[in-house]
């Protein structure tokens, strides 16, 4: 098998989350951070640990500590969204302690460019990408934000603008429409605030070479060289996740076996309709 290891994003947490993990981890975020990551990820309340915030360093932490598990060289790395910064840990481009710093910040960031209740993002199902793209084109204030699998794509933008485009998806094909609970519109060009914010946080951040190919959200392509990633990662805060193309690309050339790092596996359920001859795993199963 040829494995590549894929990180959670946001959306992935629980209360619960990292006991037997990730205790050694969470005490590194909490001197990072100044606060009590560790209480809020094993305790909560949930309401705490859905603070954007607060859920990016806490995926991270428990994404990095299952990957410390693993001990296992991996053909390539990718992660969805806020799960790119726990692949460039594994790939040797961040540290633990920069990456939880700085997604904590990522997380303040984004929170604060889009008051909450004027932004929104919805899942729409079954309508190809081609049509979605062009009624979002036509639209106001509502982008693609995600493309996670086939008959899967994310939209986010202004409030008004994602409830009003919903009729017109639905008249081109689409069969379902899910609101999604999210206090921000992520992926979109109303994040840019959010972005120059985080460039300015990037730029003090040493970023070294990968040692393992990383599958960038914002092209789909691979990428070694951090300076280059310091650039993508940027871009990424407004661009959309380009994740069933990420998935395909490592197909091509040769991954036939993913392993899902972190919380939940809401990865293994795109990747398997993505491509059904895939091997899909849980980081818990493989080491197994």
């Amino acid at each position: 098998m040829t494995t590549a290891f894929v990180f959670s994003g946001q959306g992935s947490q629980f209360v619960g989350m990292g006991i037997g993990l990730a205790e050694d981890y969470l005490e590194q975020a909490n001197q990072a951070l100044g606060f009590d990551l560790k209480k809020v990820c094993f305790e909560g309340p949930e309401e705490e640990l859905k603070k954007t915030e607060i859920t990016q360093p806490a995926i991270l932490t428990i994404s990095v500590a299952a990957f410390e598990k693993l001990r296992t060289q991996a053909a390539a790395v990718a992660g969805h969204s806020l799960g790119e910064y726990s692949a460039l840990v594994a790939a040797g481009v961040l540290t633990f302690t920069d990456a939880v710093k700085i997604v904590h910040l990522r997380g303040k960031f984004m929170q604060e460019a889009v008051p909450v209740g004027e932004g929104a993002m919805a899942a729409v199902l079954g309508l190809a990408p081609d049509k979605l793209i062009a009624i979002c084109q036509e639209a106001d204030g509502v982008w693609p934000a995600n493309f996670n699998s086939p008959g899967q794509i994310v939209i986010s933008g202004k409030k008004t603008s994602v409830d009003a485009i919903g009729e017109k998806l639905k008249a081109a094909g689409a069969k379902k429409i899910i609101h999604l609970t999210v206090s921000a519109p992520f992926h979109c060009p109303l994040m840019q605030p959010a972005a120059n914010k985080l460039a300015v946080e990037l730029a003090k951040i040493q970023f070294k070479d990968a040692t393992i190919p990383i599958v960038s959200n914002v092209t789909a392509d691979y990428v070694s060289q951090g300076v280059k990633m310091k650039e993508l990662l940027i871009k990424q805060v407004t661009s959309p996740v380009r994740w069933e193309e990420s998935i395909k690309r490592m197909i091509t050339d040769g991954v036939n076996s993913f392993v899902e790092v972190g919380p939940g596996k809401v990865l293994n359920g795109l990747i398997k309709k993505i491509n059904a001859n895939v091997e899909v795993k849980s980081y818990d199963e493989f080491k197994r």
